[in-house]
C-alpha cells in the first residue's frame, strides 16, 4: 500500500449553517478528479475529504475542484495528507477571529469612523504601508477616554463563529496558540483570553492618565513582527514548518501566512487570497480543523 506521504487531501467545506457537502456534491466532486478517489465524511453536509494520489498537483487538483463546484458555496483546500495535522497556530484577530476592526469602533466615538475605516481598509489591501497608517489613525484618537475600550467589547466585538472551538480544539490535541495583531493590546487580552489562546501579542497604545495620547509604543507590531512570531514560535517549540498554520485576511498577514506549513487567508481581501496557500470564503473558521482532519465529533465545544 502507498505512504500517506504520496497522497493529496482535498477537503471540501461548507458554512455548517448552509451544509450543502451532501454524498452528490462529492461524488461530482470525485468524479471531476478522474479516478477512483477515497472519500470519508468529517462532518455531515459540512465537510468531506477526498484522498488523491501523487503525483497530482495541488492546484491541478484545486483548479479541477472549483470547476466543477462552480457556484457552490463551498471552500477548497488541497494539502499532503501526511502532514496536515498542525501544532502551532497564529491568527489575526480583527476581521478574522472577531467580526470588526477595532481601530474602527475607537473612532467611532470620536466621529471619525468613515475616515479611520478608509485607511484601515487601504491598509489591509497594502494599498499603503501598515505602520504609517496605523500612526496616523491612533494620532486621531487622542483624548479618547480608555475607558470606551470595554464598552466596545461588550457592546460591539463579536466572536467570528467557529473560532472558540477552533481554539479550544488544537490546544486539547497538544497545540500552542497565539493571537497576533496589528491591533492593541487594550483588545488582545480580553478577545484572546475569551476565546481561548495561549498567547497575545500586538501594539501597546500610549496613556495620559485615563485617556488615549494618540501614539503608538515602538516598534509596530506589523507585517514584520508578525512573521518573526512564527518563527521565534516554532523553533520555541522546536516544530518543523509543515506543523504550522497562520489565519488573516489582511496585506499585513502575508508574510506570516507565507512562512506558515499551511497559511489560510479567512474572507480576505482579493490580494490576500490569492497568495495564500488557502482560502476560507463561504465556511465558519471551524474550517481549519476539518482542513487538518478532524471529524465532528472531536471539535471541542466552545463552552467546554
Amino acid at each position: 500500500m502507498a505512504s500517506s506521504q504520496e497522497f493529496l487531501v482535498a477537503t471540501l467545506i461548507a458554512n455548517p449553517s448552509q451544509p450543502v457537502v451532501t454524498d452528490e456534491l462529492v461524488a461530482d466532486a470525485a468524479r471531476a478528479l478522474g479516478h477512483e478517489t477515497e472519500r470519508t465524511v468529517l462532518a455531515r453536509g459540512i465537510a468531506a475529504d477526498l484522498i488523491v494520489a501523487a503525483p497530482a498537483a495541488a492546484k491541478a487538483v484545486e483548479a479541477s475542484l472549483r470547476t466543477a463546484l462552480e457556484g457552490e458555496p463551498v471552500d477548497i483546500v488541497v494539502q499532503s495528507l501526511a502532514t496536515r495535522r498542525k501544532r502551532l497556530f497564529l491568527a489575526d484577530m480583527d476581521s478574522t477571529m472577531i467580526g470588526q476592526e477595532c481601530i474602527d469602533e475607537l473612532a467611532d466615538y470620536v466621529g471619525l469612523k468613515a475616515e479611520v475605516s478608509e485607511i484601515t481598509e487601504r491598509a489591509m489591501r497594502g494599498e499603503i504601508a501598515f505602520e504609517p497608517a496605523l500612526r496616523e489613525r491612533v494620532a486621531l484618537l487622542k483624548n479618547l477616554p480608555v475607558r470606551v475600550v470595554d464598552e466596545i467589547i461588550e457592546k460591539r466585538i463579536t466572536l467570528t463563529p467557529g473560532g472558540p472551538a477552533l481554539v479550544r480544539t488544537i490546544r486539547a490535541n497538544g497545540g500552542y496558540t497565539c493571537l497576533v495583531s496589528g491591533g492593541f493590546t487594550l483588545f488582545t487580552g480580553p478577545v484572546g483570553a475569551k476565546i481561548g489562546f495561549d498567547e497575545h501579542r500586538s501594539n501597546h497604545l500610549i496613556l495620559n492618565g485615563g485617556r488615549l495620547a494618540g501614539l503608538v509604543e515602538e516598534p509596530i507590531l506589523g507585517r514584520e513582527a508578525k512573521l518573526a512570531t512564527l518563527v521565534e514560535l516554532r523553533s520555541r517549540f522546536n516544530l518543523a514548518h509543515h506543523e504550522t498554520m497562520a489565519v488573516g485576511d489582511g496585506a499585513n498577514d502575508l508574510a506570516m501566512l507565507g512562512e506558515a506549513g499551511l497559511g489560510v487567508a479567512f474572507r480576505a481581501k482579493p490580494a490576500v487570497a490569492a497568495a495564500a496557500h488557502a482560502r476560507i470564503d463561504h465556511a465558519d473558521l471551524t474550517a481549519l480543523l476539518y482542513a487538518q482532519g478532524y471529524r465532528a465529533e472531536e471539535i471541542v465545544a466552545a463552552s467546554a
